[in-house]
């Protein structure tokens, strides 16, 4: 499905895709660029999710939106939504690779099947993006991959595993892309590694715990992390925290847990079960590990403050 803001002699922004539309940082990543006027292309795996954020793009006035549902874990099916790109658009300018899904649960409890298609997602479905975007890149002899990374990267938290796991693997595979990727000097790869962001991810993460996931303060806004993708394209850089307030958190999180190894230990797992889980119980789940699911865009704790919020 394809939508389009402009007549033939016109010409969109630039063209950008991006996986993880449906919700938080990439339906953010799309209004902004569509706010720009960019051709937008959608990725996820839920149609019906896409659709709507299809819709809002256009209102936004991106020059046109395409709606392609593709699951990232099927390496064949990625490369031939983003062949399809190419040859609807012309060419391929920017790829948002924000697709992501969360498990809480201990290592132990966590079923294996769980562990291991949530890394598939997160760290695999991540390869097979960069690999399809970074050929025709080559190829083109221009593109920015930016990939989603997480403070989680950097440091571990208990009941995170699956997470941890993978978006440490993301940033060695990144750095990796980063160095490879010198050879070709109009192709950039940068890591956008916020915090905790407001987005559905959290309530639709799998758990094992008897209660979801809940984002620990500080938590930014999408938005935010949407603008911190927007600086990076337009300024190419290796990793870029959110914004100056929380990168200086994110720093003192990471200092920590490098410095005082010993000392964050023994802090992480209470403040943890405090601030990142949340208190109303739940059955245990799957979540949306294995299909996508649909829940509130923003987060109880901070629907209230959504109307002030960046």
């Amino acid at each position: 499905m394809t939508q389009s803001n402009t007549s033939p002699d016109q010409r969109s922004a630039g063209t950008i895709l991006i996986t993880g539309a449906s919700s938080g940082i990439g339906r953010a990543t799309a209004h902004l660029y569509a706010e720009r006027g960019w051709s937008i292309v959608l990725c996820a795996r839920g149609r019906d999710a896409l659709a709507t954020v299809a819709d809002e793009c256009v209102q936004r006035g991106a020059a046109a939106v395409s709606v392609k549902p593709v699951d990232v874990v099927r390496g064949d099916d990625v490369t031939k939504v983003v062949t399809e790109v190419v040859e609807q658009f012309g060419r391929l300018d920017v790829c948002v690779h924000s697709a992501a899904v969360m498990s809480y649960g201990t290592f132990l409890d966590t079923p294996a099947e769980v562990f291991d298609h949530a890394v598939d997602v997160d760290l695999i479905g991540s390869a097979n993006v960069a690999r399809s975007t970074l050929t025709v890149f080559r190829d083109q002899e221009h593109g920015h991959l930016v990939v989603i990374g997480s403070l989680l990267g950097r440091i571990a938290v208990p009941w995170m595993g699956t997470y941890v796991t993978s978006k440490w693997g993301l940033r060695g595979l990144t750095r990796v892309l980063q160095q490879e990727v010198r050879q070709y000097p109009g192709v950039h790869v940068s890591s956008v590694a916020p915090g905790a962001v407001d987005t559905p991810i959290y309530a639709q993460a799998a758990t094992v715990v008897g209660r979801a996931g809940s984002p620990p303060p500080p938590v930014a806004q999408p938005e935010v992390i949407a603008r911190a993708v927007a600086a990076v394209v337009k300024r190419p850089q290796r990793e870029r925290d959110a914004d100056a307030v929380f990168g200086l958190v994110n720093k003192f999180a990471s200092a920590g847990y490098s410095l005082v190894p010993a000392l964050f230990d023994r802090l992480v797992g209470p403040l943890m079960w405090r601030f990142g889980i949340a208190r109303e119980p739940k059955d245990d789940s799957e979540g949306n590990v294995f299909h996508s699911t649909t829940v509130p865009q923003r987060t109880k704790v901070t629907e209230r403050s959504v109307n002030t919020s960046h």
